[in-house]
């Protein structure tokens, strides 16, 4: 980060469209401008933030009082409330669901869904990560939604779904299979299918299985849940980069069933004694909030403070891990991809270059397989979607297909 005086200033979006003044901003100065809850009080408003040196300065531009006497912040906690500002600013403003519901997928499993934007637009669907991660406000704002009607649901288990952190009638072709439940309940023909993390392996199974349904895909974070991608994160090779945060994840697991984590963690996961069960759960959970961002961020982490999140989280994700997806061989995505090369659906596929939760290397390998894809390995980013060249990606994509013809 520059030295010399780069000044940030705060602007609202104030609509769905970029403001003219921050597009100049953006465009000309690269300086990037929204409200944001600032980690120097407990208000969202204007502030300017102005780098000197080491300290940066912080003046805020809201009468409201402040609960706090900062004027300087170390970079790091700047460089945080930068990358938020940033990320904010790519989004489309916050809106509410004008619908929602659950829909019996199964006697035992209701799956919570809910509807945004306009009911007549280009239909989308939003496949979150974990599995077990659940929606969240946040994710509605990829899609324009005076142009999008758009679909966000939380897998078995996940969110608001019920019953909570269930692992029985748990699979991988369940979710697919209630994808579809979703679209028909809904009367919609196609639409167009983004998926991040698991959510993009989600949404490729979904449509290598259901390809006449699929309009376009926006893919990021691309994980294909084959043994060398859970060994390198969960046994040996992300633990390089954060030895650190990899001690808190090993502590939990006693040293003779270090061999393999994964069964190890999901032997207690799955056990009868719930003070660690729940222990494990927030381990396992931090180690992937923890190592999602190039930096680590609090509110990540955050998350993990929630017994129901973590629980589910970790018991879902390790589930499917163990019976290794679910799939008829170890690489299944890859090998069918070919389905979505041939229909001739537009894909879209970024990627951040420091993922270590997904590697690019995945990534990579897909866009061999869908050589007609747009491909953005981002070169700044890890695995997350709130990273601001991520984000940016991602939204460019939704906007350039929100011009589709619906079906």
């Amino acid at each position: 980060m520059p030295s010399t005086g780069i000044t940030c200033l705060a602007l609202r979006r104030l609509s769905c469209q970029v403001h003219p003044l921050q597009k100049f901003l953006y465009s000309k100065l690269r300086i990037t401008t929204t409200w944001v809850q600032t980690p120097f009080d407990h208000y969202t408003h204007p502030c300017q933030l102005t780098w000197f040196g080491s300290l940066i300065t912080y003046r805020s531009f809201s009468n409201k009082s402040t609960n706090s006497n900062f004027d300087t912040a170390s970079r790091s906690d700047i460089a945080i409330a930068s990358e938020k500002m940033c990320d904010e600013m790519s989004l489309y403003s916050a809106i509410e669901p004008r619908s929602s519901g659950f829909l019996e997928v199964s006697k035992l499993h209701k799956i919570y869904y809910e509807e945004c934007g306009i009911k007549d637009g280009i239909p989308v669907i939003y496949i979150h990560g974990g599995p077990g991660g659940g929606i969240g406000d946040r994710d509605r704002r990829y899609f324009d939604p005076e142009a999008y009607r758009i679909v966000l649901f939380d897998q078995r288990g996940a969110g608001k779904s019920t019953p909570a952190f269930s692992l029985e009638e748990n699979d991988t072709w369940s979710l697919v299979a209630d994808i579809e439940k979703l679209r028909e309940h809904l009367g919609i023909e196609k639409w167009v299918v983004f998926g991040g993390s698991w959510g993009s392996t989600l949404a490729l199974v979904y449509a290598e299985k259901h390809i006449d349904r699929v309009l376009a895909m926006v893919l990021r974070g691309i994980f294909t849940l084959r043994k060398e991608e859970l060994r390198w994160f969960y046994q040996e090779g992300a633990s390089y980069l954060f030895p650190d945060r990899w001690e808190e994840y090993v502590e939990p697991i006693p040293e003779e069933e270090r061999g393999d984590f994964i069964t190890a963690y999901y032997k207690r996961l799955t056990g009868d004694n719930e003070e660690e069960r729940l222990r494990c759960a927030k381990a396992w959970s931090k180690w992937e909030m923890a190592t999602s961002q190039l930096r680590v961020n609090p509110e990540n982490l955050s998350r993990c403070a929630d017994d129901i999140f973590s629980l589910a989280f970790a018991r879902i994700e390790c589930h499917y891990f163990v019976n290794k997806g679910f799939f008829d061989s170890p690489n299944y995505v890859l090998d069918n991809a070919n389905i979505i090369h041939e229909s001739g659906i537009p894909v879209t596929i970024v990627q951040g270059r420091y993922d270590v939760v997904c590697p690019a290397k995945t990534a990579w390998e897909l866009h061999k397989k869908l050589p007609n894809a747009e491909f953005y390995l981002i070169e700044d980013a890890g695995h997350s979607a709130k990273e601001e060249g991520i984000t940016k990606k991602l939204v460019e994509a939704c906007d350039k297909y929100k011009t589709l013809v619906k079906v």
